[in-house]
């Protein structure tokens, strides 16, 4: 390969979702849109556990860690498709996309080990009843989630590395709307054989051990509930973890189509728009899942939305 094309960088150019010239306030209105509907959705689950006493309890506990997480994930990679467009400046340092990018791959796996602490829950509460509140104490749910913080930072750390040791590129244009793992590894003229390994290794580990914890929990769940002799007793324990599991099914069937696909669609394009669905459209769906099918979280806004007429005076009613 020609020395021209071994850059040194101070920074890259992000590329975006479309370079096409009449999409480009389309894009700006979808994602800010998205982006409105994910901050409102998720602050409003926040606010009402916060403010709603009988939806203290430990599976809003854990919702309330999926909400941050989603509206961490989509700041940290939305924002710069927004501010590029109004600036016009798509630049970022190597540091910030370093850093974007390590917070970015926390986040994915924090959310992975949430939902597994939240299957547990599940199964505690459908499996062991008599003893729920014994064994998922606050301690013992805070603790969970310091763990599922604290491990999903961790494990973000050696690709950082690895990926800040890199000293030259191919190009400065980063084909992708962030700085992700894949499209600057494929970018670098370095030897990138450890940091694919690497990538293999946390991958089939992120994609097999959160997927076993999440799922093995259901088999016993499923169990009881079949022990269950009323119909009304089992539709109401499957309605109880019927939310959980349909987001944990959104969320990895996205991060299956987008890191295991078969090596013939393994393309950037293909890679930025299962990047988009999960960064933009599974943030913004959680709060609506959460909101539509489970009973507690309406009951609760309609509590809070009857309190607050009632407290309006009579003329701005």
């Amino acid at each position: 390969m020609n020395a021209e094309n071994h850059t040194s960088l101070t920074f890259f150019i992000i590329k975006g979702i479309s370079d096409v010239p009449n999409l480009q306030i389309p894009i700006f209105l979808l994602v800010l849109l998205i982006y409105l509907i994910t901050i409102g959705g998720n602050m409003t689950i926040l606010l009402l556990v916060c403010v709603d006493h009988q939806l203290h309890t430990p599976m809003y506990f854990f919702l309330c860690n999926l909400s941050i997480l989603d509206i961490s994930s989509s700041t940290v990679t939305l924002h710069k498709i927004l501010i590029s467009f109004l600036s016009g400046d798509k630049t970022v340092s190597i540091q910030s996309c370093l850093t974007q990018m390590f917070i970015f791959t926390s986040l994915v796996c924090n959310e992975l080990l949430i939902l597994t602490a939240m299957s547990y829950d599940r199964y505690v509460a459908i499996c062991n009843p008599l003893q729920y509140s014994t064994i998922m104490s606050r301690c013992v749910c805070s603790a969970l989630a310091v763990a599922c913080w604290v491990l999903g930072f961790v494990e973000s750390l050696p690709h950082i590395i690895l990926i800040s040791r890199f000293t030259c590129y191919k190009s400065k244009e980063i084909n992708h709307f962030f700085c992700d793992i894949v499209p600057l590894v494929k970018l670098s003229c370095n030897d990138t054989s450890l940091s694919d390994f690497l990538m293999f290794i946390c991958g089939l580990f992120l994609s097999t051990f959160p997927f076993i914890l999440t799922f093995i929990p259901y088999i016993f769940i499923i169990h009881t509930i079949k022990s269950i002799s009323f119909t009304t007793g089992k539709h109401k324990a499957f309605y109880t973890c019927s939310s959980h599991l349909t987001v944990v099914i959104l969320l990895y069937v996205t991060l299956v189509c987008q890191y295991l696909r078969p090596a013939s669609m393994d393309t950037l394009e293909s890679n930025k728009l299962f990047s988009l669905f999960n960064t933009a459209a599974v943030p913004m769906l959680n709060p609506l899942i959460y909101s539509l099918k489970n009973k507690d979280v309406k009951s609760a806004l309609k509590r809070r939305w009857v309190q607050m007429t009632t407290e309006l005076p009579i003329h701005l009613r």
